[in-house]
């Protein structure tokens, strides 16, 4: 906001050309002097104060619309969002889905049910995320976050999860069928009625996951599982786990 002060009124032009020296400033003492005489004339000029005033007021009026309008603006947001991924549902490639899932998260959007199957998500951070029922299949979500999300019932089979960090998910009735889950962190996962038939769990780390009710792991291969619980080795191969270094 401008400072406005009172001036002076300017001295008459008679008066002032006597000072002037050398003569042949004349003409630019002049221009002073009739800018002087505007100056002062404008700064007692009420309504010039008052637009002054009111432009102030127009900026506090603007801050407290753009708050006001801040939900309308992160639903618009989120509309957009979810435009990019329902317009690529079924297509290969990223289309715009990894940057656009992030944003939904980050503003604690529920995901549930979201269909990204066959997507190109490598490197997608999902953590605490709610995709209960989301269909990841044949997704290519490789070194992707998904830490302590919700994924019960998800369909993640032939999924694409290798060194990925599954830290704490709840995988309840996932389908993780002929997922590629080589050394990804499945740290504290819930595992209760998963499907992990034909599962590449090589080098995973399995601290802590709960597995006592694991429907199905035939097939899977085990070899070099990290941090197995106790009995989870022997349960696992007596169910038809397999261990052998290649994914054959």
């Amino acid at each position: 906001m401008l400072v406005r002060e009172q001036r002076h009124r300017p001295p008459p032009w008679s008066e002032l050309l006597e000072s002037i020296r050398p003569r042949w400033t004349l003409p630019f003492h002049a221009l002073e002097w009739v800018f002087e005489w505007l100056a002062y004339l404008l700064s007692r000029w009420a309504l010039l104060e008052v637009l002054e005033y009111l432009g102030a007021l127009s900026v506090l009026f603007g801050v407290i619309f753009y708050w006001s309008e801040a939900g309308d603006r992160r639903k618009q947001k989120h509309y957009q969002a979810w435009q990019v991924i329902n317009t690529a549902q079924g297509k290969g490639g990223s289309g715009g889905r990894i940057e656009a899932l992030q944003e939904l998260n980050q503003d604690r959007v529920p995901l549930i049910g979201v269909d990204v199957s066959g997507a190109f998500l490598r490197g997608v951070r999902l953590p605490r995320a709610s995709l209960n029922r989301a269909n990841f299949e044949a997704a290519d979500a490789r070194n992707s976050s998904f830490a302590r999300s919700a994924l019960e019932y998800a369909n993640l089979r032939s999924a694409n999860l290798r060194q990925s960090n599954l830290n704490g998910a709840d995988l309840q009735h996932a389908d993780l069928e002929d997922s590629d889950l080589e050394g990804a962190t499945l740290t504290g996962a819930n595992l209760a009625e998963a499907n992990l038939k034909s599962a590449d769990l090589r080098n995973c780390d399995l601290l802590g996951i709960a597995w006592q009710q694991i429907q199905a792991i035939d097939s899977a291969n085990i070899y070099g599982v990290r941090h197995a619980p106790d009995g989870f080795v022997a349960w696992a191969t007596e169910h038809g786990a397999i261990s052998v270094p290649g994914q054959e």
